[in-house]
């Protein structure tokens, strides 16, 4: 049985949009990419003195389990170079298994949904491009919109030309 799940991309040194095609590509080997996000800019998250990011987001249809979803979005980026430096330092690529169908899981390797979602424009505008009614048990009967809608904006800058080569 296929499961819905949902990804955020992100990336800020070589080439994000080519690394996104990249992931995008290798993760259509175990589920079905069936929509993509436009592409914003942000700021940097934490640490600052490093160049903005790109961000997407992305729906899946899988037959994996969310542990085997995540085991493999982790090789996608380890595939595509992503080294981790240190916490929100640069990367080329980034992929946060963000929702997986109506699932609320909190273990050490993995919390969904994402925390991330309701706090970070970054994160909620791309996933609310693809379904703003999209909720989870967690966020108690609200949708991306009404969080699109309620909560402060503040890490958006600009939407970078290189948004269109992805679609």
């Amino acid at each position: 049985m296929k499961s819905n799940a949902y990804l955020g991309l992100g990336g800020n040194i070589g080439k994000p949009v080519a690394a996104f095609k990249a992931a995008l590509s290798l993760i259509s080997d175990f589920a079905s990419v069936i929509s993509v996000s436009r592409l914003y800019r942000s700021t940097p998250f934490g640490y600052a003195e490093q160049p903005s990011f790109i961000n997407a987001a992305a729906h899946l249809t899988t037959e994996l389990k969310p542990f085997e979803l995540l085991d493999a979005l982790q090789k996608v980026e380890q595939d595509l170079g992503k080294r981790k430096v240190f916490e929100n330092g640069p990367r080329a690529i980034d992929l946060d298994l963000l929702l997986f169908e109506q699932l609320v899981v909190k273990t050490e390797r993995l919390v969904l949904p994402h925390p991330a979602i309701l706090e970070r424009d970054f994160v909620l505008r791309p996933l609310s491009d693809i379904d703003p009614g999209l909720t989870n048990p967690a966020w108690f009967g609200k949708t991306l919109e009404w969080a699109l809608t309620n909560l402060q904006k503040k890490f958006i800058t600009e939407e970078p030309e290189e948004w269109e080569y992805l679609k």
